[in-house]
């Protein structure tokens, strides 16, 4: 009667234990499939996210804005107008400018033209000085020989007189005349001098118009590189400030990501070090990168490590550059924020794990 009573006992004892097997069968078949081996030794990896250097595009000056030419997702080429702010009063502003430049132009004009005549009226004075001069020596000539003739009893006191009062007179006119051309030299002076500051009337006057010619140049806005626009921040219609921002544009040429890795490992890469990276968003996939950058100074990780060992350690960021040519080759699909892993290899003698040697394109 204790045979039947022992085997549902015995049963009872294999189901549970079966149930067991069962579960750790299934825990070990999920650790294999969700967590591959480690590469080794020779390979680090630091978790980190897809970067590339952002633009903001932004006005110079303050302003409403009259239209914005692209949107969020459009690819850009370097100098392709962006967004323009209306220019009606730099529009104003230029065409008096211009009036102002050409008015001091005429002016430089106006003194060259008296310069021209204030030397024309030295020349006609230093003639009248030259001909002052020769009636002076005449009238010397005939003052000496009348003396001569007073002396002999050949000639009267007043024909004498008469060459002393010449004398005199000449000699006064010759000061005239003289006066003259220091008057006509002065004045020469004055309207080169005069010249002289409409010239530096006529730069200042070039310079308003091209400050104000690059105002309306700045007033349009374009792409200082290719790349993608981000974010669309403002709208038409908007009245911005200097600086205000109007779009945010991504440089698909320079994308990378940035990771972190202890100091131990720091020492021993080199710019340039071959990199390998794996997004979570595309697993399957491996984009090479190189080194580009190591940090002179240590830091604490950031607090994207989870353990506390880890937070507790300096570690020193590095970033990974991706090769223009190949963005280049998928622009569309580049997308900045997406995390991942970032794997480097410490010896360069170490041939990459299958799970890493298979990169995009190939």
């Amino acid at each position: 009667m204790t045979a039947p009573t022992a085997k549902p006992a015995l049963r009872a004892l294999l189901i549970p234990a079966a149930g067991a097997v069962a579960v750790l069968a299934l825990a070990a078949w999920a650790w294999t499939r969700w967590h591959a081996p480690t590469p080794g030794d020779a390979f680090v990896q630091g978790n980190g996210r897809i970067e590339a250097t952002e633009i903001d595009i932004a006005t110079k000056l303050p302003g409403r804005l009259q239209d914005v030419m692209v949107g969020e997702g459009d690819f850009v080429r370097a100098g392709q107008p962006l967004a323009r702010l209306q220019v009606q009063s730099l529009e104003a502003q230029y065409a008096e400018a211009q009036a102002r430049l050409r008015q001091a132009e005429s002016t430089v004009d106006s003194a060259q033209a008296q310069i021209a005549v204030r030397e024309s009226d030295r020349r006609a004075a230093q003639a009248v000085v030259a001909q002052r001069e020769a009636e002076l020596d005449a009238a010397r000539r005939r003052l000496s020989r009348s003396q001569a003739l007073a002396q002999e009893g050949a000639s009267s006191e007043q024909e004498l007189d008469d060459d002393r009062a010449r004398v005199r007179s000449v000699e006064a006119a010759l000061s005239a005349a003289q006066a003259q051309v220091a008057a006509a030299t002065a004045a020469i002076e004055a309207a080169r001098t005069q010249a002289v500051g409409t010239k530096a009337t006529v730069k200042a006057g070039s310079a308003t118009v091209d400050r104000v010619k690059a105002d309306l140049d700045d007033a349009l806005l374009t792409a200082p590189r290719a790349g993608r626009v981000q974010y669309r921040i403002a709208e038409a219609g908007e009245v911005l400030g200097a600086g205000g921002k109007v779009l945010n544009l991504v440089d698909l040429s320079d994308v990378y990501m940035s990771f972190f890795v202890p100091e131990a490992v720091a020492g021993r890469l080199a710019l340039g070090s071959e990199v390998r990276l794996v997004l979570d968003a595309a697993p399957g996939l491996v984009i090479p990168a190189k080194v580009s950058f190591v940090s002179s100074t240590a830091q604490f990780t950031p607090k994207t490590v989870e353990t506390a060992s880890e937070r507790q350690k300096l570690m020193f960021r590095v970033r990974a550059q991706i090769d223009p040519a190949l963005l280049q080759r998928h622009a569309d699909q580049v997308k900045t924020g997406l995390p991942g892993v970032a794997w480097v290899r410490l010896d360069a003698q170490q041939a990459w794990p299958a799970s890493l040697a298979k990169l995009v394109d190939q």
